[in-house]
């Protein structure tokens, strides 16, 4: 669980620059023989991810289907659509690839339901459960942003839309579709990728639904069966590991 810094904040707490600092996010061990940055990476943009923060009674929260039933059933909504564990659980899947500790994940970005969009840095250290992860980013969308411990400034922020923007020139843009004619196997796909090509994959974070966006250079599927983000995302890092020599 991220243990918070206890602080004070002033009338203007909503503001952009305002920042939660966090004992729990220093940055990691890294590899002690690094890629090179001039290497190609590869970057992930989870869409659709159902981060809501509601207030309920007195307090704000992270709208989930389990605790939250009741409430979103009074408000006719579907409980089984709101599920940031679909997300927390894609996360660590990054986090826990070889790419990432080899150095090779340069970014990850995080497109809500609402629309809002949030970049984390490659060297941020998570929470390691979904209560930690779900306070980090009920903070992170109330001040949007987030500080981490030490002097590595944010580590997790707010950005503009479209996300296009934060990409590199030389990448291409993969998106994940179950529904997708192109049935391919992944390994197969990423070799025929130029080597000095960085890499972005776009993967749905949401229960159901289709992914819409008009950004993408390929649109594939890897499985004639719907397979969860995080499913996904380890044959990606699995696949590129690969590719790049990564044990």
């Amino acid at each position: 669980m991220v243990m918070m810094r206890k602080r004070k904040y002033d009338d203007h707490i909503h503001k952009e620059e305002d920042k939660v600092e966090l004992w729990g996010i220093p940055i990691p061990q890294t590899n002690p023989n690094p890629t090179p940055r001039k290497s190609p990476g590869v970057i992930f943009i989870l869409e659709n991810a159902p981060l809501q923060v509601v207030k309920i009674g007195n307090t704000y929260q992270l709208l989930n289907g389990d605790d939250h039933f009741n409430f979103l059933t009074r408000q006719k909504k579907n409980p089984a659509l709101y599920r940031p564990d679909i997300c927390y659980q894609a996360l660590q899947s990054i986090w826990d690839s070889t790419i990432a500790q080899a150095g090779r994940l340069r970014s990850v970005y995080v497109k809500t339901k609402q629309g809002h969009l949030i970049e984390i840095k490659p060297y941020v250290k998570l929470p390691d459960t979904y209560k930690g992860f779900s306070q980090l980013m009920l903070q992170l969308l109330q001040k949007l942003s987030i500080t981490g411990a030490g002097k590595c400034g944010k580590v997790l922020q707010l950005v503009k839309n479209p996300v296009t923007q934060h990409l590199p020139p030389n990448s291409r843009k993969i998106g994940f579709s179950h529904s997708s004619e192109k049935l391919v196997k992944m390994q197969n796909y990423v070799d025929t990728v130029s080597s000095d090509t960085n890499l972005v994959f776009v993967v749905g974070a949401m229960a159901h639904g289709k992914i819409k966006n008009d950004y993408t250079d390929d649109d594939i599927a890897v499985s004639n069966f719907k397979l969860s983000a995080a499913f996904c995302i380890k044959s990606i890092c699995l696949a590129l590991a690969d590719k790049w020599d990564i044990l």
